[in-house]
């Protein structure tokens, strides 16, 4: 790590106009200097810097920050490759042992440019690479198209690849590890993973390659999958990387949206057919990484997947994923049979306009569906239909959107919207193994193995207790503990064990005693262990009553006026019955900041 000190030198040395100069064209304007935006692409003199404090502002686009910032946001660097980059610049050494000495994965790198420089020559090549140069074309992709997108072609030969890569000096298990090869039982050498395939170069934001997707060229083998990737590598994160990204991100900016397709040929027939900003995952479903990449460069994301029953569940999932990014997700429709290259080389670019023009909210598709499928003509069916409207309504997180869509479907359906509020809170609340703090505050489950994750963290952290003094078993039990409170049916049986034993050694399963071992053999400190014990009591005890005031809370951030009193009603008469128990309002305070967190 590079110490904040030396990083604050390297900024004060920076020159920020003479680095943003070398991306844009600059002009004097009073005390800044203002040129087009090179983050979004912009026409106008939006882009401004300021060398007397060391800032860039686009008031298009919004992005700004320091020297560091802005060659992370244009160059797609992280921040420790910026701080290097920076100081190389100015002459500020960094310590060996503040940076790398070298790139780790170099070698898969120079394994990965190989092979991309070797498909593009196999693509040209005057007779191997004839029918893919045909299939090309047939797509409206023609051969300056091929050669600017690193398009390319793995022949149908068992090691063509691997002999290449060893007579130019690369070794098998360098071609292993980038994922050009694989191996076989059946085979006494590695082979070349892509055979007669269409290759298209997967890059990163500083465009370059780090992996591929291979689409097959007409075959007789019907189990041959229509496209396969790279697998995972060092330098290749499959959930993490959108191919087209690198080129799409600065579009996005600008026009303030993505297109997101379902596969490479869509998202390439899209640039070329003049849509910028079209990106796709790489034949999965839509991951959490990729909806914060799109996050990054604008809120609003259209999908245009095929309209089929199953582009349909992919387009739900990732609208689903999107909202929890907190993306806005559109829905393009089209006709059966026809996807956005289908359309774009039958009825044209302004067609295609036209379909986007007309796409939906996600909730809007979703209800639109069920409608016209006749969910919301019966009772049963309007029940089947809020069950499936759920898991878009607990994946927001915009607050207004959130709203919005409360509103909406409480109208479509005809379910009350208090209903859909308690509906959605209940599932909003902290997941049951998630690490949580507890006795003496500290976390129990934070650095413990996989098993016990998923073991209630307040009752192991009860019987840990009780696994050191077995006295506590009788203060347990005057504090109104019984078996029943127990959700965890491991810790239940442990407790019952221990109140019939006493003193002597409970009588458990093997199992059972494997766990009980476990906690005797535990050696997790625990600060004020007998105050610890009491509050972990109090917290079993009580807990329906305390999960039910955690539950409200939730239900008051999304209520309206006349359900926020109801609600705020019965919290009064919940923690009326808590205190009636002896339950302190210091502890109700305690829990209920240790749920909300």
């Amino acid at each position: 790590m590079v110490s904040d000190a030396l990083v604050q030198e390297i900024r004060e040395r920076a020159d920020i106009l003479e680095i943003t100069g070398e991306f844009v064209q600059l002009k004097r304007s009073g005390k800044t200097y203002r040129g087009p935006c090179p983050l979004h692409g912009g026409e106008g003199p939006n882009f401004s810097v300021d060398p007397a404090r060391g800032i860039f502002k686009c008031f298009v686009c919004g992005e700004g920050g320091d020297v560091f910032s802005f060659l992370m946001k244009h160059l797609g660097l992280d921040f420790p490759s910026a701080v290097r980059q920076v100081a190389a610049r100015v002459g500020v050494e960094i310590p060996e042992d503040s940076e790398p000495r070298e790139d780790p994965h170099a070698h898969l790198r120079e394994a990965v440019a190989f092979a991309d420089e070797w498909f593009r020559a196999m693509l040209l090549d005057p007779s191997a690479g004839r029918p893919a140069r045909e299939y090309l074309s047939a797509r409206g992709v023609e051969p300056d198209l091929a050669e600017d997108w690193g398009l390319g072609f793995a022949p149908d030969a068992w090691r063509q690849l691997r002999d290449a890569g060893l007579a130019r000096g690369l070794t098998d298990e360098n071609l292993l590890e980038a994922g050009l090869l694989a191996t076989s039982e059946k085979a006494d050498a590695p082979y070349d993973r892509f055979r007669n395939r269409v290759m298209f170069a997967i890059q990163d934001l500083r465009d370059r390659p780090i992996a591929f997707g291979g689409r097959v060229l007409g075959t007789t083998d019907e189990q041959a999958p229509k496209y396969i990737n790279s697998p995972e590598t060092p330098i290749f994160h499959k959930s993490r990387t959108l191919y087209g990204l690198n080129r799409a991100r600065h579009a996005i900016r600008r026009e303030e949206h993505s297109l997101v397709t379902e596969g490479f040929m869509d998202a390439l027939s899209l640039h070329i057919g003049g849509f910028p900003t079209a990106v796709a995952p790489l034949g999965t479903a839509l991951t959490a990484e990729q909806a914060d990449l799109l996050k990054r460069y604008a809120n609003r994301v259209y999908l245009l997947y095929d309209s089929d029953a199953a582009g349909l569940r992919a387009t739900f999932r990732a609208g689903d994923v999107l909202l929890a990014a907190g993306c806005h997700p559109m829905v393009v429709s089209f006709p059966p049979g026809e996807d956005p290259d289908s359309v774009l080389r039958r009825e044209g670019a302004d067609a295609l306009r036209g379909y986007i023009s007309d796409a939906v909210d996600i909730l809007e598709r979703k209800l639109q569906i069920l409608e016209r499928q006749g969910y919301l003509d019966s009772i049963e069916g309007k029940r089947r239909a809020v069950d499936g409207l759920l898991s878009t309504l607990r994946s927001v997180r915009d607050p207004a959107l959130l709203d919005i869509y409360l509103g909406r479907a409480a109208e479509r359906t005809g379910v009350r919207r208090d209903t859909l509020v308690g509906e959605v809170a209940r599932e909003r609340q902290v997941p049951r193994g998630r690490p949580s703090a507890g006795a003496g505050g500290r976390s129990t489950t934070g650095a413990v193995e996989d098993e016990r994750r998923t073991m209630d963290p307040a009752e192991r952290a009860l019987l840990l207790l009780v696994a050191r003094d077995r006295a506590l078993l009788e203060v347990a039990v005057e504090g109104g503990l019984e078996d029943r409170h127990f959700r965890d049916a491991a810790l239940r049986r442990i407790y019952q064990a221990l109140l019939i034993a006493g003193d002597e050694r409970p009588g458990l399963s093997p199992e059972d005693d494997l766990a009980w071992q476990e906690l005797l053999e535990d050696d997790t400190e625990v600060v004020h262990p007998r105050d610890a014990f009491d509050e972990t009591v109090r917290r079993i005890v009580h807990r329906a009553k305390l999960d039910r005031l955690a539950q409200i809370d939730r239900e008051l951030d999304l209520a309206e006026e006349d359900q926020a009193r109801r609600l705020l009603v019965e919290k009064e008469e919940v923690a009326r019955e808590l205190r009636g128990a002896g339950v302190s309002l210091s502890f109700l305070r305690r829990y209920s900041d240790r749920v909300r967190t």
